[in-house]
């Protein structure tokens, strides 16, 4: 069996981009679409969810780091429905409302697990070349 390392550059650069990619998909700079405006954030986010534990856990498989991506995603929305005020107030602040969001919604799950799902794809073509060589 040959066991994949995942470059902690190459994987950072994905995240990176990604988040560049989503905060642009939220600004006024290029206008989207309404469906890609209204969902290319959330599952941008859970790519680079995805793509961060690629950096953390570079020799595990890609359904490995797709369950934690899930898990840690799925967590974060659940997050929302517990609404203490501490909790807000971090949420109030740029950072904190881009890392936990505010409320909680069906569609950002499905967002995420298209996300997640698209970036494992990517990460079963990159490694797979890897393997090839």
């Amino acid at each position: 069996m040959v066991v994949i390392r995942r470059s902690l550059i190459f994987y950072s650069g994905l995240a990176l981009i990604t988040i560049l990619l989503g905060l642009l998909s939220r600004s006024s700079v290029i206008e989207l679409p309404w469906l890609l405006s209204l969902y290319a954030g959330d599952t941008l986010w859970a790519m680079m969810v995805f793509w961060l534990f690629c950096c953390i856990r570079p020799a595990a498989r890609t359904t490995v780091i797709a369950s934690l991506a899930v898990g840690f995603a799925f967590a974060i929305e659940f997050s929302q429905l517990y609404q203490a005020q501490w909790l807000n107030d971090i949420r109030h602040t740029r950072l904190g409302a881009l890392v936990l969001g505010f409320g909680f919604k069906i569609s950002d799950l499905v967002c995420y697990s298209l996300g997640i799902l698209m970036a494992a794809c990517l990460d079963k073509l990159i490694t797979g070349r890897q393997k090839a060589r």
